[in-house]
């Protein structure tokens, strides 16, 4: 039964990617098979075998030690604010992506990110049937983030057709930075971070594939990187201890204002109607949540997580899920947690198309226009991915 359920969930995925199609005749099924394809093995490998499970854990261990290095340095600051056993979500979760964000600067000063990114590109380009510059842009945005991406292409951006430039930006939102990915694994099991990652690299190409299909020619196909003025390795340290600590506290200040204005339009509702608000999305998201192979009786609970994503972020819809997670199953929390490890939502339009119109007002611009279509694609990718965990699981 389930297996027709998801069916009908990946049915119902593409329909919808084609609902939006700009020119059917253009999609590259061959290659959307072959993605696809690429996707269950990849899920089932890394969710159901040893070498999976030793990969996830090895995976889990490096950021398990590097979060306890970034404790050494909160606790010296910060050390007595908390109660003996308790981390505040500030200092246990945000905080760490300060060293994170060190770590990356470090990655990126000795050329060791950009030699991975361009390689790793290039081979998801063969598979892909996308250009260069889209599959630089998409191992790129996993790693330095869906804003910074944008910076590293800065010299390409005012050649690029709005097409390309659609694929660019659902691919950064799709996907998920590896500042905040030691961030994720203490709020959700870790081996669904590291699955959701993989698979929405591939899945963001599926879904553009049919939702903006185009070719490249071959003459366009040029990628050409920006090479950041070579720093001294102690400025480019403070950049980053620096550029880390922004984004810590935007993040806390976007949780604190999203926590409590959801809080506020929960009472409200619950007030005049007797229903909160997450309720409602609840049963609105229910029907997909069940189609991506969520139980029904955990659909509802589900389609409000995935709602609060939606329209607040990944975090806030991570801290729900904790709060409710005793009360679902395993298979559940798999399902809804791949879901949730990405960009997909509405404060993202505004991040991204800030982030390139400061560097390309015209590109800016273009993107702003689309910012509703980019969501739409980027919600589709993530109910593949759930999907398709939904069947392995």
């Amino acid at each position: 039964m389930k297996y027709l359920i998801s069916l009908c969930g990946l049915l119902l995925v593409f329909g919808l990617a084609l609902l939006m199609s700009k020119n059917k005749k253009e999609i590259k099924y061959k290659n959307i098979l072959i993605m696809l394809i690429i996707q269950f093995i990849l899920a089932a490998l890394l969710l159901n075998t040893t070498f999976g499970y030793v990969l996830i854990k090895g995976i889990t261990n490096v950021f398990d030690h590097l979060l306890s290095y970034a404790n050494t340095g909160i606790s010296f600051v910060f050390g007595g604010i908390a109660n003996k056993g308790e981390s505040p979500f500030f200092l246990g979760v945000l905080l760490p992506i300060v060293f994170i964000s060190v770590l990356i600067g470090i990655l990126q000063h000795f050329k060791i990110l950009p030699f991975l990114m361009k390689w790793i590109g290039f081979l998801l380009s063969k598979v892909s049937g996308m250009g260069k510059l889209e599959s630089y842009n998409a191992v790129a945005s996993a790693m330095v983030g869906q804003s910074e991406v944008f910076i590293t292409v800065k010299k390409q951006l005012d050649k690029v057709t709005p097409q390309r430039m659609y694929t660019l930006c659902a691919s950064a939102m799709s996907t998920v930075s590896m500042s905040v990915v030691g961030a994720y694994m203490t709020m959700i099991e870790p081996k669904y971070v590291v699955t959701a990652i993989v698979l929405n690299l591939f899945g963001g190409f599926i879904i553009v594939s049919i939702i903006n299909p185009y070719t490249v020619k071959e003459d366009e196909d040029i990628l050409t990187i920006e090479d950041e003025q070579k720093q001294a390795f102690f400025q480019m340290l403070g950049e980053y201890i620096m550029d880390g600590f922004k984004v810590a506290i935007i993040v806390g200040a976007m949780l604190i204002g999203f926590v409590a204005l959801m809080d506020l339009i929960n009472s409200l509702f619950d007030i005049i109607i007797g229903i909160s608000f997450q309720e409602i999305l609840g049963y609105i998201f229910a029907p997909i949540a069940f189609l991506m192979g969520i139980p029904w009786v955990d659909a509802v609970s589900a389609g409000g997580i995935m709602a609060t994503k939606l329209v607040t972020n990944e975090f806030v819809a991570m801290i729900n899920l904790g709060e409710v997670e005793k009360s679902m199953s395993e298979r559940t929390l798999g399902i809804i947690s791949v879901f949730l490890v990405s960009f997909a939502n509405f404060s993202s339009i505004g991040i991204i198309s800030g982030a390139v119109k400061g560097l390309n007002e015209r590109q800016g611009n273009v993107v702003a226009r689309f910012g509703l279509k980019l969501l739409y694609g980027a919600t589709l990718v993530s109910i593949l991915t759930a999907i398709i965990v939904g069947l392995i699981i």
